[in-house]
């Protein structure tokens, strides 16, 4: 098809992509007689008459004022005191975390189809699969996903294709959004989806013990749940043991530093969200996905593996060892359509891990903890408060509040707070997170903001 030139005095043969002429042209090569008619697929209703209300076109620096005058507007963590949580955590990201995974080797790099040419890139992969191995206490993790919530499907997809039973049992426990994920990614999948109730704000164990049918192909339990609470990972992996079906435990890695992590309670897939490991809250992401498994599961891992191997000469290098995704490699035998990974979010973790060790990830898990039970305790002392489910939990906790929560919501805007987030089974429930970064003139700001709204 020819493409149109330009008819006054520029360059002869300058193509000039959007002219009147190559609209014509291109509407005449389909048949069509106008744009109308290409649009004619598209409701009426839907369509918009007399074109976009634009205001007219601003100077740069006019520009440049506008946006930062529009960004002012914005309201973030770092001016106001956040209590926000729910799978989003306002963790401390060391400064070096931001300024080694900005350097240009890494910010500007891609995925490359020749890896072994990028042996820094596979060796960044490398250290982050190995240390999300050794928080986790699995034998072999990806090099990343998306977030947590496709890791939850794509662990989920795994122990489909692991054992080919047809029924996913999920914990009322797990983050609505994680199961609206898994819900889209199942919904034309032979797999289908069940849910296991809560007792006490916990997985019903006794519940799960009783659905012992041979039909369950993975069960998923989160640990802290949506409402904050720790489940019972040993008693959930004891009952899924004698079951065909595989137990994914789904976890903020964070509170690996101080309670048993999935490996340790015989999980057979982790899935989880990294955020938390040296990424900010950012409006919700970019995120990390992790996803962590027994080696015996490698060859049904979705995404791709880095491995360390040696060339003919004995030196040692890295290399991908796995790719299961379908455009170049394994076509319709893949195991996933992942199409590229949360490279630099992932180095992000492995740069905090490194900086924090192994000393430092105890110490931040330890703060969260003690932190957060400091505030519980202040906030039980306010009359009208109460712990609806008890002090079972690790960084953030459910309050039953005596006047609605989105009166308390939005008068702590107006104070400086985000007091924390609405638990959708109550108007009246109020879930609070509290991270290391929250000091105790934070806490107790909240306590006295609480005590002037009873």
């Amino acid at each position: 098809m020819r493409m149109s030139t330009t008819k006054s005095s520029s360059k002869p043969n300058q193509f000039v992509p959007y002219t009147s002429d190559l609209e014509e042209e291109l509407l005449r090569e389909m048949g069509l007689n106008s744009f109308g008619d290409l649009i004619q697929v598209i409701p009426r209703d839907l369509r918009l008459d007399g074109g976009l209300p634009l205001p007219r076109g601003k100077s740069e620096p006019d520009i440049v004022r506008e946006m930062k005058f529009t960004a002012g507007r914005n309201s973030t963590s770092e001016q106001l005191i956040s209590f926000l949580g729910g799978g989003s955590y306002d963790h401390f990201v060391p400064e070096a975390v931001s300024y080694l995974s900005s350097r240009a080797e890494f910010s500007t790099s891609y995925t490359p189809y020749q890896a072994e040419v990028s042996q820094g890139t596979l060796q960044a992969i490398y250290e982050y699969q190995t240390m999300i191995c050794e928080i986790t206490a699995m034998e072999v993790a990806n090099a990343s996903l998306y977030d947590g919530a496709s890791a939850v499907a794509e662990a989920c997809l795994l122990a489909r294709r692991v054992n080919g039973r047809p029924v996913v049992l999920v914990s009322d426990g797990l983050y609505s959004e994680y199961r609206m994920v898994l819900e889209t990614y199942t919904r034309y999948s032979p797999l289908k989806v069940e849910s296991i109730p809560l007792n006490s704000g916990v997985t019903d164990m006794d519940w799960l013990r009783d659905r012992n049918d041979d039909d369950v192909s993975a069960v998923v339990i989160q640990s802290p749940n949506r409402l904050g609470l720790m489940e019972s990972w040993r008693e959930a992996g004891r009952i899924v043991s004698g079951l065909p079906a595989l137990f994914v435990a789904v976890g903020d890695p964070i509170s690996f530093g101080m309670f048993a992590p999935p490996g340790e309670c015989g999980a057979d897939v982790y899935a989880g969200e990294g955020q938390g490991l040296g990424s900010y809250v950012s409006f919700g992401g970019p995120y990390l996905g992790l996803l962590a498994t027994r080696m015996e599961y490698v060859r049904k891992v979705p995404g791709r593996l880095v491995g360390e191997a040696k060339d003919i000469e004995g030196k040692p290098g890295f290399v991908l060892a796995l790719q299961t995704r379908e455009q170049h490699i394994r076509r319709d035998r893949a195991t996933s359509n992942i199409c590229t990974n949360q490279g630099l979010v992932a180095l992000k973790a492995a740069i905090y891990l490194a900086l924090l060790g192994k000393e430092g990830f105890k110490k931040v898990a330890n703060l969260c903890f003690q932190k957060s039970h400091y505030a519980s305790r202040k906030i039980l002392e306010i009359p009208g408060f109460s712990l609806p489910y008890g002090d079972r939990f690790f960084q953030e906790f459910v309050v039953k509040c005596p006047v609605p929560v989105e009166t308390l919501l939005a008068e702590g805007l107006r104070k400086g707070l985000l007091v924390g987030t609405p638990v959708k089974d109550d108007s009246h429930l109020l879930m609070i997170a509290v991270t290391e970064q929250r000091s105790k003139e934070d806490i107790d700001s909240l306590v006295s903001f609480l005590k002037g709204n009873k």
